[in-house]
């Protein structure tokens, strides 16, 4: 794990979209995304819950 995951995971949990926060971070999107997929596998837990419209903080990422 690194500082800079956990840095753009309270990016998205800030905003709770992952273009604004990309844009915040300049990272793409699909970076951005690549990097949590990352920290959730290291972790052993999904912290965010994704659908194509959304965006939300699960149990483990509150």
């Amino acid at each position: 794990m690194e500082i800079r995951q956990l840095a753009y995971f309270v990016a998205i949990a800030e905003t709770l979209h992952f273009s604004r926060a990309a844009e915040a971070l300049g990272l793409a999107p699909s970076a951005l995304s690549m990097q949590i997929q990352r920290l959730e596998r290291e972790l052993g837990v999904r912290l965010l819950e994704r659908t194509k419209r959304s965006v939300s903080l699960t149990s483990a990422g509150r």
